[in-house]
């Protein structure tokens, strides 16, 4: 489990600094495109595409993040009940049930992608559109990834150890 965890914290890593670059990014390319619509009565065709595409790059990286922390949405009224054990098997479900979602939801995401690649749509500096829609399947299945994880550690952290002799 502890390659798994390494593992984890370096995406985390390249996360959250992927986060601070595109956030960053986008603040500059908005704060220009406001500059030069206003002072010059122009602007950079593709910025707000662009900027479109970094808000939903920063959502979902946003998203990621906040599941490796454990902070991502939570409805505890029935766990508040249940003793120790109970609780930690509301849990195990629980993110057992939400990596099977972003399975399904990253599953989605690349068959979305594929339709777009054959549509042809193109979007800011003529990219094509499937290209910064990646982020969909990528964060998706770190999500299921994390959830999983978390699954399975939760189990093994409450699971009967054997002493070795």
């Amino acid at each position: 489990m502890d390659r798994w965890e390494r593992i984890d914290e370096i995406i985390g890593r390249i996360e959250g600094a992927l986060l601070v670059l595109f956030l960053s990014f986008m603040i500059g390319i908005a704060f220009l495109q406001i500059v030069l619509r206003n002072a010059f009565a122009t602007g950079l065709a593709w910025g707000d595409p662009l900027v479109r595409n970094l808000v939903l790059w920063v959502g979902f990286i946003g998203a990621t993040l906040a599941t490796r922390e454990g902070r991502h949405i939570n409805i505890d009224v029935v766990s508040q009940r249940l003793s120790p054990f109970g609780k930690m098997v509301v849990d195990v479900i629980t993110q057992f049930f939400a990596s099977s979602i972003c399975c399904l939801m990253a599953y989605a995401a690349l068959k979305f992608i594929k339709n777009e690649a054959q549509m042809r749509t193109v979007t800011f500096l003529e990219m094509p559109a499937w290209i910064p829609e990646l982020i969909l399947p990528i964060t998706f299945g770190l999500m299921a990834f994390r959830f999983g994880l978390r699954s399975f550690k939760t189990i093994s952290m409450t699971a009967p150890r054997r002493k070795e002799n």
